[in-house]
């Protein structure tokens, strides 16, 4: 059986203004739209509200995020599963 080199890159949230963000750690995009964007990261679930919210960059393989909009809360959780069917946003649009 083969194993997979998998590199941690750690979890860093960095917030520019409320209004640039920065975030590495990143595992999945679970669910994004412009009011709401919701994160598997390495330290778990992370639920990050606003206005106008909109990814700007996206990169899983580096596990990173750069994030533009309005941010009014930012909420991490121990789930690592969102909605009923525990798939990513991004899995079921390449199905």
């Amino acid at each position: 059986m083969e194993e997979k080199n998998v590199q941690k890159y750690g979890h860093t949230v960095m917030l520019r203004d409320r209004s640039i963000m920065s975030i590495t750690g990143v595992l999945d995009v679970l669910a994004f739209d412009e009011e709401m964007v919701v994160l598997d990261t390495e330290q778990g679930m992370l639920t990050m509200k606003g206005i106008d919210l909109h990814v700007q960059r996206l990169d899983l393989e580096r596990q990173e995020l750069e994030l533009e909009g309005e941010l009014e809360s930012l909420v991490y959780s121990n789930s690592h599963s969102y909605g009923r069917d525990g798939g990513s946003l991004l899995s079921k649009l390449f199905k």
